[in-house]
């Protein structure tokens, strides 16, 4: 005997938010519980967060952690990205005032247990945001991070960075970042 899996409506699955002690992503009917983050999880994405928080002050764009989510209604996915940067003004989903549509900067710190999704699924994802201009994934383990920015034509072209002296340069947004900062006080396993 199989066990039948339970689909929920989106209505459904925001109704659970409201109350839910962990978020979870909505994926075309099912819900997905999200892991926690570690430690370092939280230094990576806290000094990127403040860093270029700061670093586009002035610049008509916002800047948001964790807990604003995105909605990708084409492919009917809710997610939570560590960061989104978003050319002002905010476009929220029909309703909502805590789910966006217009992110046009994600960037995901990867772990063991995410990171095939990230790079895979999850980016699939994330392309059918037509804001998208970048997609920025970076390593827990190891200085590494990979840049993935939209071309004119629509292609996505792959920049790599590795090592403390490297500088992550934005393409979409004036900005930079030198991967020190990123992973100030991490330590590595």
């Amino acid at each position: 005997m199989q066990a039948t899996q339970i689909r929920y409506s989106v209505e459904e699955y925001l109704e659970r938010e409201k109350n839910a002690e962990f978020r979870s992503e909505y994926r075309d009917g099912e819900i997905i519980p999200m892991t926690g983050g570690t430690v370092n999880h939280n230094r990576i994405v806290g000094n990127f967060y403040a860093t270029l928080k700061y670093g586009i002050k002035g610049q008509p764009y916002e800047t948001f952690m964790s807990d604003l989510r995105l909605s990708i209604p084409e492919k009917n996915i809710y997610t939570y990205p560590d960061i989104m940067v978003i050319a002002t003004p905010v476009i929220y989903a029909e309703g909502r005032q805590d789910t966006i549509t217009n992110s046009q900067i994600i960037i995901e710190e990867l772990s063991r247990s995410t990171e095939s999704y990230d790079r895979g699924q999850k980016f699939e994802y994330y392309r059918r945001v037509n804001s998208l201009r970048e997609y920025i994934l970076i390593d827990q383990y190891r200085y590494y991070v990979e840049q993935f920015s939209k071309t004119e034509d629509g292609k996505w072209w792959l920049s790599e960075y590795e090592g403390d002296g490297a500088i992550l340069s934005l393409s979409s947004v004036e900005f930079q970042i030198s991967l020190s900062d990123i992973y100030e006080n991490v330590e590595f396993e």
